[in-house]
C-alpha cells in the first residue's frame, strides 16, 4: 500500500525542484529537502570522500541512509499531513543503477518497502533555467539522461509519473495542488 499523503517531486538536476518545494511550503505544505545536496555540502566542509566526483559508492550509501532516515522521521512526525519530498528513495536507487553500483538484496528489499503516493511529479529538463554550481556539476546531457532514468525507474516500480509543465514556480505549484485536489 502506498503512503497516500507522501508525494515525491523528482527530475534531473537543475529543473527547479527546490524552488517549487519552497513555493509549496508558502502554500502551507510540509516539504522535505533533498538529502543529496546536504551530503555534498557536508562532505565538502569536512573534506570527505562521499562525493559523486570522488567516491560514488560512498556518496550513494550516504544518500540512501539519509533518505531512509528522513522518510521514517517524516512518517513519525507527520503521519496524516500532506508532505512533498525533494526526491525519494527511488532516486537513490536510480543513482546506483546509473552509476553501475551494485544494489544489495537488503537495499532492494528496503527500497521496495518504502512507498509514497502513487502519483510522482517529475519536472522536465529545461535548458533555459539549467545552471551548474559547486554541488551540481552535471552537464546538460547528463541532466537529460537523469530525467529519463528517473522517469523510467518510477514507472518500473508502479508509480504514475506526471510531468509538471514548464511554467513559472507559482503556476507549477498550483498545477500540483489542483492535480491533487488539495484546495
Amino acid at each position: 500500500m502506498k503512503n497516500k499523503n507522501l508525494y515525491v517531486i523528482t527530475g534531473g538536476p537543475g529543473v527547479g525542484k527546490t524552488t517549487l518545494l519552497k513555493e509549496l511550503e508558502k502554500h502551507g505544505y510540509k516539504t522535505i529537502p533533498e538529502e543529496a545536496r546536504r551530503i555534498i555540502k557536508e562532505q565538502i566542509e569536512i573534506n570527505g570522500n562521499g562525493l559523486p566526483w570522488k567516491n560514488k559508492e560512498l556518496y550513494g550509501e550516504l544518500m540512501f541512509k539519509a533518505t531512509l532516515k528522513t522518510y521514517f522521521e517524516t512518517l513519525e512526525k507527520h503521519p496524516e499531513q500532506t508532505v512533498f519530498f525533494d526526491r525519494g528513495i527511488l532516486d537513490t536507487h536510480c543513482y546506483f543503477e546509473m552509476e553501475n553500483i551494485p544494489i544489495t538484496k537488503e537495499m532492494k528489499q528496503i527500497t521496495d518497502q518504502i512507498t509514497y503516493n502513487n502519483k510522482v511529479y517529475i519536472l522536465p529538463p529545461w535548458q533555459e533555467i539549467y545552471e551548474t554550481d559547486t554541488e551540481r556539476k552535471q552537464t546538460w546531457e547528463e541532466a537529460l539522461y537523469t530525467y529519463n532514468k528517473m522517469k523510467e525507474t518510477y514507472q518500473k516500480h508502479g508509480y504514475t509519473v506526471i510531468e509538471v509543465p514548464k511554467l513559472n514556480t507559482q503556476n507549477r505549484a498550483e498545477f500540483i495542488i489542483k492535480q491533487l485536489n488539495l484546495k
